[in-house]
This record gives structure tokens, C-alpha cells and sequence, in this order.
């Protein structure tokens, strides 16, 4: 009467490289503002001690940003939508826009990395990225 998806996130986590980076996985849940294309994107950010997993509670849609990086600046952006319903796992040190849920209650189930230590990197843009409907 359920069906299970077992082990369906890579989880790649740095624990303890020095004391002050001492973390563990962790799930949480994320409340997002639902927003709508065409999307002004201002900033990215990206988590370097640890991957991260958005899992939508409802069957919706979001939108998902993601950049290389070329000496600490992101740079060849690309967007996409997710099926209704559709997980990402989006990888240590990939810079990715901010959740973007377009429909649903935008209620989301977050696999990531939680403890000590500075996981977060922002990148203001110079010039903001529209992404179409």
C-alpha cells in the first residue's frame, strides 16, 4: 500500500574539514513565495559544504537556475521547469538561483547540509537575467 523511492539524492556533505565546518544532513522544510514568468533573476547563490535537495509537497512546478562557475563568478546560466512534482539535487558548490515554485503551495522538503560553518556564497548580478515564459 506504499510504494518506496529508495536513496533517490546523492548527498555529498564535507564533515569536519576544520571543527568550525562540523556538519551533518539534515531535512527541513522550506515555505516559498510562488512567483511567476517571466522571472527577474538578481542574484545566485551556492552552498560549498554541501549538496542540497528540494522535494515539492504538492504536484507543482518550479523553476531551477543553475551556473558554472569560472574563478568564483558564475557564468553560463541555464534555466528550466520542473515536471509537477519533480525533485532536484542540486550539488556542492553549483550556483543556483533562489527557489522559484510556480504553482502549488509551495510548501517544499529540503535535504541539505545543517551545522557549523559558512555554507552560504551569494552573487549579486551586475546586469539582471530575464528568464521567458
Amino acid at each position: 500500500m506504499c510504494g518506496r523511492y529508495h536513496n533517490r539524492a546523492r548527498l555529498d556533505i564535507i564533515d569536519g574539514q576544520q571543527p568550525s565546518e562540523a556538519g551533518q544532513a539534515g531535512i527541513s522544510l522550506f515555505q516559498a513565495k510562488l512567483r511567476a514568468l517571466p522571472f527577474r533573476l538578481t542574484m545566485v547563490e551556492r552552498h560549498p559544504l554541501g549538496s542540497q535537495a528540494f522535494l515539492p509537497m504538492s504536484e507543482s512546478r518550479f523553476l531551477v537556475v543553475v551556473a558554472d562557475d569560472r574563478d568564483g563568478v558564475p557564468v553560463n546560466f541555464r534555466a528550466f521547469l520542473t515536471r509537477p512534482g519533480q525533485g532536484v539535487n542540486l550539488g556542492r558548490n553549483v550556483w543556483h538561483g533562489v527557489l522559484c515554485p510556480l504553482d502549488g503551495s509551495g510548501l517544499f522538503a529540503v535535504i541539505d547540509r545543517v551545522g557549523e560553518g559558512v555554507n552560504l556564497e551569494e552573487h549579486w548580478l551586475d546586469q539582471p537575467i530575464l528568464i521567458p515564459e
